[in-house]
């Protein structure tokens, strides 16, 4: 749950608790137009977790049979707003026996019970949208076996909630929030009988909204690709709702959709998950493609930035770089330093990746997780290619990346080998005058990538700050690649090259042209559903710059004997699994 540090957000919350109240109420008798289908997508060890009494929200591990998702809640407010939006209730639906029934009635009551009035927490527009999708989307399963009083007083307080978000949507920010309460303004007043007028303002304004916040190459301003899935399947969502009304679309919201669909293929790993870029995780099993398809959008994405972030892709593996500045101002709240770094997959299987997001683990983790050795990409004089500004400017406390690099550029070109991406940021030229530069090719078969990163001055001018910031020893540089935990590496004895094992049993071997040092160093893979960080590895390349140019060459490839297909069946280990 945000902090409310200004009197702004004060005053939105004081209006939110009494439109809550107003809406708890209302005597509106209502019931569902049809019966709803459910379409959203849980995890059933999740589902499992919870009827066990092992509460896991982001991050966040509490284990107690006696225990409800409210007492969590309570008790800990940095998961308070996950929790009210009921996702976990995708999961409990997932498991879908009479146990996990009974749990999620149960919850759902309690709910209404402890908060319903509008008195207490979970009254936010967006949290309360979201968590109408999910009552509404899961009613048949909520419902069955209850009888007429228990099912008119939730119709009752589904009603009043809507009531509420329709009249709230308006003060959320534009982005995600403000997608969920609006598309869930329109789920809900079009799913319960009486209160269709409440849709007519929320289309309206869903329709600017996609207008103004999708841009023409489908992106939004914070550039996580997992918030951009999770707008993609709400307004799926909301396109579905509409048709079954036998209501029009507007165009604003199909031309969306058709842009949004080409930039998420764009960031989809050969092994159907999200590039892991910005604070964004990889997304839930299967959500991904689940949305590509209800989208009915069947175009390509084009051989060019989408969302600033370029892929390169052929046989069976997949590169994706970020290949833009980052965000700037307020969408910088959960943005990384991630300029030019870069993730690989293979088949089903990652190798390259980025630490990910360590928002979940607390102040620390959250900084570390932003700053450039997080992520495979170089790095001067342990220096950020962004910096993170002072704390207390935004609600809760998170600092905007400050001091960006200005000149990011990208060049796609075909070469006798394969596809080349020529990569370049200005991010260290203010302090040390030096440009980085990155050149990746991948073969047409997928089986080796070569690359370059080479940093340089670009001019008298950058010269200059280069000889006053260079001590006597050197410019200090790394280029680290951060491995999958899955991943085996094993350096060789002249440090010259390190073998890269992967579970499918595929090797790749990582050697350099000699101009940095070899060496394996610990690393950690960050992902909102596990307990703790976990442990692996990542292969550095370190030296020291003397010149006003210096490049290091190294290549990733399979080893000769390694098949062209792979039979790789077996499904990853759980990297989150609760003894």
């Amino acid at each position: 749950m945000a902090q409310i540090t200004t009197w702004r957000e004060r005053r939105a919350r004081f209006m939110h608790r009494h439109h809550a109240r107003r809406a708890g109420r209302m005597a509106l008798a209502t019931e569902f137009v049809a019966t709803p289908e459910p379409r959203t997508i849980g995890v059933s060890e999740r589902g499992a977790q919870l009827i066990a009494g092992k509460f896991l929200f982001s991050g966040l591990f509490v284990e107690g049979k006696n225990y409800t998702v409210w007492d969590i809640a309570e008790a800990y407010p940095d998961v308070a707003d996950e929790i009210h939006g009921c996702d976990w209730l995708d999961d409990l639906v997932a498991v879908g026996d009479k146990t996990a029934q009974a749990l999620a009635q149960k919850w759902v009551l309690a709910w209404m019970a402890k908060y319903g009035d509008g008195r207490s927490g979970g009254w936010m527009p967006g949290i309360t949208g979201r968590r109408l999708i999910r009552w509404i989307n899961h009613g048949p399963f909520l419902l069955r076996g209850k009888d007429e009083p228990t099912s008119a007083k939730f119709f009752q307080n589904l009603a009043g909630q809507t009531v509420f978000v329709a009249r709230r949507w308006k003060t959320t920010k534009p982005g995600l929030h403000r997608f969920e309460a609006l598309a869930g303004t329109v789920y809900a007043s079009l799913s319960l009988q009486s209160l269709e007028h409440h849709a007519e303002g929320a289309i309206v304004a869903l329709a600017q909204d996609c207008a103004a916040a999708i841009g023409p190459d489908g992106s939004i301003v914070t550039r996580q690709p997992e918030e951009l899935l999770d707008i993609l399947g709400l307004l799926n969502w909301t396109s579905q709702t509409l048709t079954h009304a036998t209501r029009p679309i507007p165009s604003e919201i199909s031309d969306a959709i058709a842009r949004i669909v080409p930039t998420l293929r764009a960031l989809r790993h050969a092994d159907g998950s999200l590039a892991r870029f910005h604070g964004g995780g990889e997304g839930v099993d299967g959500r991904l493609d689940a949305a590509l398809f209800a989208s009915g959008i069947k175009t390509l994405p084009k051989d060019q930035t989408h969302m600033g972030f370029a892929r390169l892709a052929a046989g069976r593996t997949t590169l994706i770089a970020d290949a833009a500045a980052p965000p700037e101002g307020r969408a910088s709240a959960q943005a990384h330093a991630s300029t030019l770094s870069f993730e690989l997959t293979s088949g089903r299987r990652p190798l390259i990746v980025n630490c990910g997001s360590g928002a979940r683990f607390g102040d620390e983790w959250r900084r570390a997780s932003r700053a450039t050795p997080s992520h495979s990409t170089m790095m001067i004089a342990g220096a950020s290619s962004s910096h993170l500004g002072p704390k207390g400017r935004m609600p809760n406390g998170d600092e905007l990346l400050t001091e960006l690099p200005t000149r990011v550029q990208a060049e796609f070109s075909a070469t006798h080998m394969g596809r080349k991406l020529e990569l370049s940021h200005n991010g260290y030229q203010r302090a040390y005058g030096l440009t980085h530069a990155r050149v990746l090719m991948l073969s047409a078969n997928g089986r080796s990538l070569v690359g370059e990163d080479m940093f340089s001055t670009l001019g008298p001018d950058d010269q200059t700050v280069f000889d006053h910031a260079l001590p006597q020893e050197g410019l200090p540089f790394v280029i680290r690649f951060h491995l999958h935990p899955e991943v085996k590496p094993a350096i060789d004895a002249e440090g010259t090259a390190v073998s890269l094992t992967l579970k499918s049993g595929e090797i790749w071997v990582l050697r350099h042209d000699g101009a940095a040092k070899l060496s394996l160093a610990q690393s950690v893979y960050l992902q909102n559903r596990q307990l703790k960080p976990v442990a692996t590895q990542q292969v550095v390349l370190s030296g020291r710059a003397m010149a006003y140019a210096t490049r290091v060459r190294w290549s990733l490839a399979k080893t000769p004997d390694t098949p062209l297909a792979v039979r790789d069946f077996a499904q990853a280990d759980s990297l989150d699994a609760i003894d």
